[in-house]
């Protein structure tokens, strides 16, 4: 799976699944469209704005994939999955007036569960490293050693904040739209991330003093 780019398979993925092939028709979205006008567009065929909802959402989906996963690899190979999903899932999709960034990161949400129970049994013990001192929250990008980082000292916090700062911050979701995905109200989400950030600030400032 991993013996070509991620985009490169979406897209064959992508083309395959609509058309039988990789041309598609010319698109009537503008260029400045919105994830929500995206989706619309896609559910009705538009091949084009499948490829550009990938591009809008691939970025934050990878970051909050990434942070709750262990390896690298694992984080690719689930976010392919997710766009995959997604994209089988496009003709079932019902534009109901909730954001559909929502809706995409349930997606990933539930393969990011479904592959920690399968690692769950086989997964060794001590396999997160310790958090480097000096780790900030706001210094959260694409990097690996920084999505290490954060990732080590979110292992320390409750199921309920890790998930709600990881679509907070990682996939830069509003507390409305991640209230949506967790199944929560706002006001819990901003609670559960507040809460989070002071337990991260608590425990960093103990190992800087180290």
């Amino acid at each position: 799976m991993r013996d070509r780019p991620l985009s490169a398979t979406l897209r064959r993925t992508i083309g395959e699944r609509k058309h039988g092939t990789l041309d598609a028709p010319a698109s009537s979205l503008s260029a400045d469209a919105s994830v929500d006008e995206m989706a619309r567009a896609a559910t009705a065929g538009d091949v084009e704005a499948v490829g550009r909802l990938y591009d809008a959402l691939v970025g934050p989906i990878y970051r909050y994939v990434a942070v709750r996963l262990r390896r690298r690899e694992d984080a690719e190979d689930v976010t392919q999955l997710v766009f995959e999903r997604i994209v089988g899932a496009l003709p079932r999709y019902r534009h109901d007036g909730k954001p559909f960034a929502a809706w995409a990161f349930r997606i990933a949400r539930n393969a990011v569960i479904d592959h920690q129970r399968r690692l769950r049994p086989t997964e060794p013990l001590g396999a997160i490293a310790e958090p480097r001192d000096g780790v900030e929250l706001e210094a959260l990008s694409l990097r690996d050693e920084e999505i290490r980082e954060l990732r080590a000292a979110m292992s320390r916090l409750t199921p309920d904040q890790r998930e709600a700062l990881a679509l907070r911050y990682a996939a830069g979701l509003s507390a409305e739209e991640a209230a949506q995905i967790m199944g929560r109200q706002a006001g819990t989400i901003r609670g559960l991330t507040f809460r989070a950030i002071e337990s991260l600030r608590r425990h960093l400032t103990r190992g800087s003093d180290r």
